[in-house]
């Protein structure tokens, strides 16, 4: 039997990569054993039980680069999930444990990188952050997503591998028809897709609504929108109380997207953040997209990310300090111009990478003791596993 710890998460752009991993070795190995270790009260506590695997959650947040009070329990909170992850790890046993970033990654990969077991991180960054940056002078194998990381990592341990994608994006051909049953729209429309991330977007909230409250020419156009729970009822509310352009039978106004390769599947542009695995998402998909680079994370790494596909003409950018103003006429003009859109559209498809999540699970493998090599069983060729959790 083969261990394996996955820590991390936070937010749809960790817990879905760290999914599509375990699923990548458990297609691979058919005597596998794996554990998640989370942040309590986060997404992935929801999300990981939901793929078939079990997880444990640590007591952790994030350090405030702001003055707050919330920074006096931090040293507590850091101590005890320290304490509440050697425990884990004792009890569990690992063959490796792997780092997918978020809060409980940290804690989990510094007991096991003091204890000698086999460590990787992903990092899906071109700028990586504080926490990876401190690790991977540890961690045994760094997988990455951009090239030149040597300059924040060691070289010798660097994979590039890309970011790993949820596998029912891979292959969109032939959803369309179930995407507009499911989400109950009728054909000869344009579809505007706008996702702000799991937690939702204030920025792209207020912009989005904003158009449609203002734009006089919203014929033939329908809205999937995920507002993100924490915005999801105070939109609804506002929206019916004002006299919207928009017929609410033309907008389908939803907290979360379950099935977000349907949500895929039927739109025509995208307005998304640039957080690193939504934009690998979004390559793999290949459709026409806006992106409004959220300013509140470390070191402007979303900006970064955007600029990447900007620079080789495969999206459009909207500052977030713009969006409000500009954003409602960039999804207008993109959606009337149909060179622009071709052009975007076969460029993103040029940057994807497809089998990123194999890539890691084959760098996980290498990493188990030699002394545990011959419990591996592999799968045949041709006769792997279903991908479902176990």
């Amino acid at each position: 039997m083969i261990r394996i710890i996955i820590s991390g998460g936070g937010t749809g752009g960790h817990v879905f990569p760290a999914i599509a991993i375990a699923n990548a070795l458990k297609a691979k190995v058919r005597d596998i054993d794996i554990l998640f270790i989370g942040a309590k009260g986060r997404l992935e506590m929801e999300k990981v039980p939901a793929a078939g695997y079990r997880i444990e959650g640590l007591t952790i947040s994030g350090f405030q680069r702001q003055l707050t009070l919330k920074n006096l329990s931090f040293p507590f909170k850091l101590f005890g999930s320290l304490v509440k992850a050697r425990s884990i790890i004792n009890d569990f046993k690992p063959d490796v444990v792997v780092g997918v970033g978020g809060y409980a990654s940290g804690p989990t990969l510094r007991i096991a990188t003091r204890q000698g077991i086999p460590t990787l991180i992903q990092e899906q960054n071109s700028f990586p952050g504080f926490t990876n940056r401190v690790l991977g002078k540890r961690v045994d194998k760094i997988c990455v997503a951009y090239p030149d990381l040597d300059k924040y990592f060691p070289k010798e341990k660097l994979v590039i591998t890309g970011n790993p994608i949820r596998q029912d994006l891979t292959n969109l051909e032939g959803k369309e028809k179930e995407g507009l049953e499911h989400f109950s729209i009728h054909g000869g429309c344009k579809v505007v897709l706008v996702i702000g991330g799991s937690l939702g977007a204030g920025t792209i909230n207020k912009a989005v609504k904003s158009w449609i409250e203002k734009d006089v020419s919203l014929q033939n156009i329908q809205l999937i929108w995920q507002t993100g729970k924490n915005y999801f009822e105070a939109i609804k509310t506002e929206l019916s109380a004002k006299d919207c352009r928009l017929p609410t039978a033309d907008c389908r106004l939803l907290p979360f997207i379950d099935r977000m390769d349907l949500a895929y599947a039927v739109a025509d542009i995208i307005v998304s953040r640039a957080g690193a695995i939504a934009i690998s998402e979004l390559c793999m998909v290949g459709k026409p997209v806006i992106l409004v680079p959220s300013p509140n994370v470390a070191e402007d790494h979303q900006t970064r990310n955007a600029k990447a596909l900007v620079s080789r003409k495969a999206a459009l950018m909207v500052k977030d300090s713009d969006a409000e103003a500009m954003l409602g006429t960039s999804i207008r003009e993109l959606l009337s111009d149909q060179d622009l859109h071709n052009e975007l559209r076969q460029n993103i498809r040029k940057m994807a990478v497809p089998d990123a999540a194999v890539k890691i699970a084959e760098e996980i493998l290498k990493l188990i003791p030699p002394n545990k090599k011959d419990d591996i069983l592999f799968f045949s060729p041709g006769k792997g596993g279903t991908g479902d959790g176990g």
